[in-house]
């Protein structure tokens, strides 16, 4: 049985040996499969969200970069991320004491926990609490908190396209601490370029550091997606620190370097990420 993501002009599709869950929401549609050969693998209305072949390579990048930006990273907050990959890397960081999630799909977490205890993980760090309910709206009730803010968000279109606008991330300022890092999923440069320049304009208006970050994700589209990191205080294409011995011991992606390297965007791209 094949399964083929099909979206924006564009396909990739997997083998697999069976389909474990299947759930409709108020949101969207989940589906979480077995594959032949990269492991468990879930969609959210048709497109591949994660597999355990690969996700590392994502959820790294999500969470060290900004966190690695800031130099003493204490409140976090994600939006989105309901799968816990991100928050099973903020794990990895001694320095948060409060990392809160926002999720508008509760179902998203409880399917995950049952059939992806590797990603789902995440979400039995201590430090943890649970916020279901609209990103968008959560950060309005936050004023100067969060150091570190992750928008592990789905594309726009469902329930992520708040999560791509000027109103939001105006909100998502306010929320956070003066030099404060956010980093964003910012799609990939090859197939949804507009969606870049869009999110890289509304940064590059309210953040004076900025970068895109490039990461290769084999299972999804294009092989890459993209990271949009901004903050007021400091370079954020720079680490302000080195992963500890401790943490680079559990890390399959990122480096110091990769953080350096990664920010480097092909020519074509340059206008996007200039986007005012």
């Amino acid at each position: 049985m094949w399964v083929t993501e099909a979206a924006d002009g564009f396909g990739l599709t997997v083998e697999t040996t069976r389909q474990l869950c299947h759930k409709v929401t108020p949101y969207q549609t989940i589906d979480i499969y077995d594959t032949v050969k990269v492991g468990k693998m879930m969609l959210l209305d048709g497109i591949i969200q994660f597999t355990e072949y690969d996700e590392f390579a994502y959820q790294e990048m999500m969470a060290h970069l900004p966190l690695l930006a800031h130099p003493a990273p204490r409140r976090v907050l994600v939006i989105g991320g309901g799968d816990g990959g991100v928050l099973r890397e903020i794990a990895k960081h001694p320095e948060p004491v409060v990392i809160d999630i926002c999720e508008i799909d509760r179902e998203v977490i409880d399917s995950v926990r049952e059939f992806v205890p590797s990603m789902a993980c995440g979400f039995d760090d201590p430090r943890v609490t649970v916020h279901i309910g609209d990103g968008s709206e959560f950060v309005r009730t936050r004023e100067s908190w969060y150091d570190v803010v992750i928008v592990d968000s789905t594309d726009p279109g469902g329930p992520g396209e708040a999560l791509f606008n000027a109103a939001f991330y105006a909100d998502l300022k306010r929320a956070m601490t003066p030099g404060g890092v956010v980093a964003s999923q910012a799609e990939s440069i090859y197939l949804l370029p507009d969606i870049v320049r869009r999110l890289c304009a509304i940064t590059n208006q309210l953040f004076r550091y900025g970068g895109y970050a490039t990461v290769l994700v084999p299972t999804y589209p294009t092989g890459t997606i993209g990271v949009r990191v901004a903050s007021d205080g400091r370079d954020v294409t720079v680490p302000v620190r080195e992963p500890s011995p401790e943490l680079a011991a559990q890390l399959r992606y990122y480096t110091g370097a990769i953080h350096r390297s990664a920010f480097a965007v092909p020519k074509f791209a340059e206008p996007l990420i200039a986007a005012r």
